[in-house]
């Protein structure tokens, strides 16, 4: 109460101070029932004159001045008209400050010219805190990138610490103190409100409260359109504006012509009236606590007709290639309407196709130039037709199955095979048999004898027939499919004569793109009836598939699930004529080449030439060759480990020689050279022999085995001669002559010996004395040979004897004696000839001596068998 007159008092002196100073009893017209009303924040004043106002023929003017917390922040006129005077005054103000925030104060006074009245006060009093700080405003809705101000008051003795607004930025904010127990924060909302709400917060030292506020937009919905399916009931269609975020403090509600619409957050809503022809204005708000917005749409709804689908749609009447359908109207005024219908049709293949039927009340179509033995599936929508408006919702879908009929016409080619023409035909798809094929009839005739017809037969799913033709004749070739209905129409191909003699027509290369193969070819006057173009694996059993193309093409894009990477294809482009067809072009190439695999080149072999090395291997079947070869390569490293190579860009090549090498190991690799690069890397190691060496080893192995073949005889089979008895050697010594026959190379054979006394010793040297001349200078020769010695002499009536040394088995002592053994030589004979012994067992003679000439000289050592006489072999 002490507060309320301090109050009073202030505004008193307050008033004492201003311009327009108000004394007691001044001015007897002034303000009378003032009453005060508040909403939220809003304030609204209403007041009286006093009677005594009445007389007032001029303008009366009331002041008006608002305070919180004894400080003015407002101050407005309000102006009464003479005709006013005596009525109920208004007056409306809109406090940025919540009210529970601090003490509001209004004053109001009449003012006649130069008279006042006194003030009239009224007091709204804030909250006050008691045990938690409280803020306010509480749950209070705020546009988006408004200004707001908030409070906090305090219980008594309370602190601030922080006032802030949750997720908002600090940039622009400033707090304010109201009051000795009240805080104000002003900010600008510069985000909205999540799914709940923005909380305010409040904290002292030991509490804190807070308070939601909703952040968000007014509604703004647009596009609004209006139609009606049935003419009794308007629908309406509008885009929903952007999320308000105020889904839960303030929803945007909805009205078409003054009715809520239950479902107008969804964009739609409807009103049942008669809808008559004519422009009519159609209306829809759009409300929230932030603001309100009007739709119009003028139409003449009988226009606006958005049928409702076909009911009851099904097939009456079924056929081989057309059905009837019939369906009902849900709406009894369709049955005066000119109507629209399309239907839809789809197959096994997913492929759809519509048709269009047009009538008053429309109920039933025609549906023709179906696929026999076939399933569809069907449905349909409508519209009016003189004012189209839009297509109706589509019908459940009906699904009907089509009876049979023949199949069609087959697609029929040949190739040659095997000195045989090969009739082809493709195998008729689902939706060409038109019932499940039995077999194909195969017939052909002689072009110029018809008459001559042949006939044969094979069963599906056979696609093939070969026919051992006439190659000297031309050939009529016809082939039919037949099912359960029936046969289908002969589909023709003419066989040329085979081999006419005509120049071949070479290949040419094309390059595979996109999984497949564009080809292009010239125009040919020939072409009647297009062209043909077929294609086959270059090599292998595969078949031949082939496309028909219109004369006024000449090219094509091949894309064919049966085509493969890395398989090399024959392409040949045909005219197709009246008669047989006519080639044109041939390509062969890859849809795209792939890498061939390593170790492809076998056998892969090399030989050493002097100081080069050829290798060499097979050519690769054209099986192999997952790509074009365009040559090859073939590298080594040399000893300096340095990478070599030689190429060539043959592709038939099947050698290549690396050259001037060195006597050393090498590694050679071959790689062909393709378009996706070198590969097929296959290897081979040689070791390089000195040539020269080689050819010396050789040569000296062949004289040596030539020269001492009877010694190599003789070391591999030696003969084992049988003892003799020397009592029988004597008897024959006096006719014991040796002969000496000349060789090609000068080497003496002993013939025949005289009797012998042989006596085996070992001996590094030989020596052949005449016994008849020790004393002379006739020794024969030296030789150093080990080996096991034979001394053989003469009997005394000869005058020679002969020493010989042999390989023979050391088990025999056989010695040539006329009854005393003699030594050979002693150490007074003189050499006057000898025999030079080379390396390689040749022993030139320099001096030969014949036995007519030199009966008593000595004999010559020889390296070959003694012959026994027989008569000595046989005791």
């Amino acid at each position: 109460m002490m507060i309320a007159w301090m109050i009073l008092a202030s505004l008193f002196c307050n008033s004492a101070q201003d311009g327009n100073s108000k004394e007691d009893g001044a001015f007897p017209c002034e303000p009378d029932g003032m009453t005060v009303r508040t909403l939220n924040q809003n304030i609204l004043l209403t007041w009286e004159d006093k009677p005594s106002c009445n007389p007032l023929n001029d303008e009366l003017t009331y002041e008006l001045e608002v305070f919180i917390a004894d400080k003015q922040i407002h101050r407005e006129e309000v102006a009464v008209s003479p005709d006013q005077i005596g009525s109920t005054h208004y007056w409306n103000w809109t406090s940025h400050l919540a009210l529970e925030c601090a003490t509001h104060t209004l004053r109001l006074s009449s003012r006649y010219k130069n008279q006042s009245s006194q003030w009239k006060h009224h007091t709204i009093p804030g909250h006050k805190a008691l045990d938690w700080p409280e803020v306010f405003p509480r749950d209070k809705v705020f546009q988006l990138g408004s200004q707001a101000t908030f409070c906090c008051v305090l219980p008594t003795g309370e602190s601030l610490e922080k006032l802030y607004l949750s997720g908002n930025s600090s940039a622009n904010q400033n707090i304010s103190q109201i009051g000795s127990h009240a805080y104000a924060l002003t900010v600008d909302l510069n985000r909205a409100s999540s799914a709940s709400c923005t909380d305010v917060k409040c904290e002292t030292k030991t509490s804190d409260n807070g308070a939601c506020a909703y952040i968000g937009y007014p509604p703004a919905d647009r596009d609004l359109s209006c139609e009606t399916q049935d003419l009794q009931t308007v629908e309406c269609q509008w885009t929903v504006g952007r999320n308000t975020h105020l889904a839960i403090a303030s929803p945007t509600t909805y009205q078409l012509l003054g009715s809520v619409c239950a479902e107008g957050f969804k964009g739609r809503c409807s009103h049942t009236m008669q809808v008559e022809a004519g422009e009519h204005l159609w209306t829809v708000t759009a409300q929230n606590q932030l603001g309100t917005i009007t739709l119009t749409y003028e139409a003449d709804l009988t226009k606006r007709v958005h049928m409702f689908a076909p009911e009851g749609v099904k097939v009456s009447e079924v056929g081989a290639r057309n059905v009837s359908l019939e369906w009902e109207w849900s709406v009894q005024t369709y049955n005066h309407l000119n109507i629209t219908c399309q239907l839809n049709i789809s197959h096994g293949d997913a492929q759809n196709s519509t048709s269009e039927s047009v009538g008053v009340g429309l109920t039933s179509a025609i549906l023709k130039d179906l696929i026999p033995n076939w399933t569809y599936r069907l449905k349909i929508r409508c519209s009016t037709t003189q004012h189209f408006w839009k297509w109706s919702e589509w019908s459940l879908r009906v699904k009907f199955r089509t009876l049979g009929d023949v199949p069609d016409a087959l697609d029929v080619w040949t190739q040659v095979k095997d000195k045989k023409s090969v009739i082809t035909w493709k195998v008729p798809l689902a939706h060409q048999s038109h019932g499940d094929i039995i077999d194909y009839v195969i017939r052909w005739a002689p072009t110029k004898t018809p008459d001559r017809q042949e006939k044969s037969s094979v069963t599906h799913p056979k696609n093939s027939f070969a026919l051992g033709l006439n190659s000297k004749e031309e050939y009529a070739v016809s082939v039919t499919a037949r099912n359960s209905n029936g046969s289908s129409s002969p589909s023709s191909v003419t066989i040329p004569i085979l081999n006419p003699g005509g120049g071949v027509i070479k290949s040419s290369r094309i390059l595979g793109s996109n999984g497949g193969f564009n080809l292009s070819w010239s125009p040919s006057p020939s072409a009647s009836c297009g062209f043909i173009v077929d294609w086959r694996p270059f090599v292998g059993t595969s078949g031949v598939d082939w496309l028909r193309i219109p004369p006024t093409e000449t090219n094509v894009n091949i894309h064919s699930k049966s085509l493969g990477e890395g398989v090399r294809y024959l392409l040949s482009v045909h005219a197709c004529t009246q008669g047989a067809p006519v080639l044109l072009e041939r390509r062969e190439g890859y849809i795209k080449e792939k890498i061939i695999p390593d170790g492809l080149f076998k056998p892969f072999t090399w030989t050493q030439r002097n100081l080069d090395v050829e290798v060499t291997w097979n050519r690769v079947s054209l099986q192999k060759q997952p790509a074009f070869i365009q040559g090859y390569v073939l590298y080594w490293v040399d000893n300096n480990n340095i990478v070599m190579n030689i190429s060539t860009d043959n592709p038939q090549a099947t050698s290549l020689t690396a050259r001037n090498l060195q006597i050393s190991s090498y590694s050679f690799t071959l790689k062909a050279k393709t378009a996706v690069g070198e590969c097929g890397a296959t290897h081979v190691t040689a070791i390089l022999n000195s040539p020269i060496t080689l050819l010396v080893f050789l040569l000296l192995f062949v004289v040596f085995c030539c020269r001492h073949w009877e010694c190599i005889k003789l070391e591999l089979y030696p003969p084992i001669p049988k003892p003799v008895l020397k009592e029988k050697w004597t008897a024959s010594l006096k006719s014991c002559r040796p002969v000496f026959m000349e060789m090609s190379h000068h080497e003496i054979e002993l013939m025949t010996i005289p009797k012998l006394h042989c006596k085996s010793e070992v001996s590094a040297e030989t020596d052949c004395v005449d016994q008849g001349h020790v004393g002379t200078t006739n020794r024969v020769e030296a030789l150093s040979i080990p080996s096991t010695a034979m001394t053989c002499q003469t009997s005394p009536s000869a005058s020679s004897s002969l020493a010989i040394t042999t390989s023979l088995n050391s088990s025999y002592n056989l010695m040539l004696t006329n009854g005393v053994q003699q030594p050979i030589s002693g150490p007074g004979s003189q050499e006057t000839h000898s025999l030079v012994t080379r390396s390689n067992g040749y022993h030139p003679q320099r001096n030969t001596v014949h036995p007519e000439d030199a009966p008593e000289s000595l004999l010559p050592c020889v390296f070959t068998y003694i012959l026994l006489p027989r008569s000595a072999s046989t005791e």
